[in-house]
């Protein structure tokens, strides 16, 4: 049995790793395009991130078949070219919609994303799809809004609160009279009576000396009333008294 020549292996190989690496492939029939045609859209394809690839369709299937893949063996029929996806499927089959609506000549035929088998009707779905950076930013949107709804309760409740206790303070007529008691009480003369009593003790202690020196003065007074000068002089009156006699 003749061995397969080595360019065959060579293009088995590249679309089984293609398939392999690929997110999505998108088949499409080519006929009528001619060479600047497909130039022109393969490098609209490529800014979308596909690579758009001819291969003969015999060698095409053995290549599906050595990545596992036997569900494309009927869209591998006619001229197939396959549009190989990394990335954004929805926006390669933009493109092939955009090129396709301007050159009619060009029809897609089906796909592969991920495993799945796709039609013609539901590469033409996906192409309606939103791109890829516009489904995570609504994806981001959608996550975002609760948690800002939840940081925005989070940040009203001390305001309520703050609104609803100025609102009872208000019915109720202000800050309640015996909030304010303590603030006057230094104010009270209760804090001068302990000055009056620790006073009194200084005032009797003025008047008791006094008093004593008073008494020494009546102790001593008897004592000189007591000399015998008196008596003294009585006897020389005595004397004298008797002399004339």
């Amino acid at each position: 049995m003749e061995e397969p020549r080595a360019e065959k292996v060579a293009v088995v190989t590249e679309v089984k790793e293609r398939l392999d690496r690929a997110d999505a492939a998108l088949l499409t029939e080519y006929r009528g395009l001619n060479v600047a045609a497909i130039a022109e859209l393969r490098r609209s394809l490529r800014a979308a991130g596909g690579e758009y690839k001819i291969y003969k369709n015999t060698l095409a299937r053995l290549g599906a078949h050595s990545a596992g893949i036997d569900t494309l063996d009927e869209l591998l029929v006619g001229p197939t070219a396959i549009a190989f996806v990394e990335g954004d499927a929805a926006a390669v089959a933009k493109a092939l919609r955009d090129y396709a609506r301007v050159n009619p000549a060009l029809v897609v035929k089906g796909g592969l994303l991920g495993e799945r088998v796709l039609t013609a009707n539901e590469v033409t779905a996906l192409a309606d799809l939103p791109s890829r950076e516009v489904l995570l930013a609504q994806l981001a949107g959608a996550l975002q809004a609760p948690l800002a709804q939840f940081a925005s309760l989070l940040a009203a409740l001390p305001r309520n609160f703050a609104y609803g206790l100025k609102a009872l303070l208000d019915q109720q007529g202000g800050v309640p009279a015996e909030e304010e008691a303590p603030a006057s009480a230094p104010e009270a003369p209760v804090a001068e009576a302990p000055v009056a009593v620790a006073e009194a003790p200084a005032a009797v202690a003025e008047t008791e000396p006094a008093a004593e020196t008073e008494t020494v003065a009546e102790i001593e007074i008897p004592a000189e009333i007591e000399t015998p000068a008196p008596e003294a002089t009585t006897a020389a009156e005595d004397t004298a008294t008797e002399e004339t006699e």
